[in-house]
């Protein structure tokens, strides 16, 4: 398992499949946006702009040369950007579920040097308050399917292990 982990950690195909499934994922949360009306909340919003985060790591992860140092690094930011999605999504599944009771406002709360509402309205608005996610398939809200997220999160931890246990040796 270590081996497998080791080799998918130092290879590129792993950022790929991260861009990719970025990508999916911001696609689809359009999709639900401007066809079949499911407008976002703020906290909606904030999992956009975290999964933008890790499409922009996976690109430049891509593009530059592969080395021990910026593997480490790479897959250490790409473990934050996933703990933070990985909070959000579980506070949009407390929300619905009756959790936790927050106040969720119609502002983003983004300061102005980093005004992605203002710049991409289209992707990054916020246009509705929380509490409710529609339905995917089977009965599964979105907020639940968010939640799997914790296995993402934890393959990131096991390849930034397994980049950092390969290099020591």
């Amino acid at each position: 398992m270590i081996s497998f982990l080791t080799q998918l950690s130092q290879q590129r195909r792993f950022w790929a499949a991260l861009v990719a499934i970025g990508i999916a994922l911001e696609l689809a949360a359009l999709y639900y946006q401007y066809v079949l009306d499911e407008w976002p909340c703020v906290i909606c919003i904030h999992i956009r702009i975290w999964i933008a985060g890790f499409v922009l790591l996976g690109i430049v992860a891509l593009c530059l040369p592969p080395s021990r140092w910026s593997s480490r690094i790479f897959h250490g930011l790409n473990l934050l950007l996933m703990i933070g999605l990985l909070e959000r999504s579980w506070q949009v599944l407390a929300i619905e579920r009756g959790w936790v009771f927050g106040d969720c406002s119609m502002d983003l709360g983004m300061p102005d040097w980093f005004a992605l509402d203002r710049w991409l309205p289209a992707l990054f608005e916020v246009q509705t308050t929380c509490g409710y996610t529609p339905l995917i398939l089977l009965n599964i809200s979105m907020a639940e399917v968010l939640f799997a997220f914790a296995l993402l999160a934890g393959m990131t931890a096991l390849t930034l292990f397994a980049s950092s246990w390969s290099t020591a040796r």
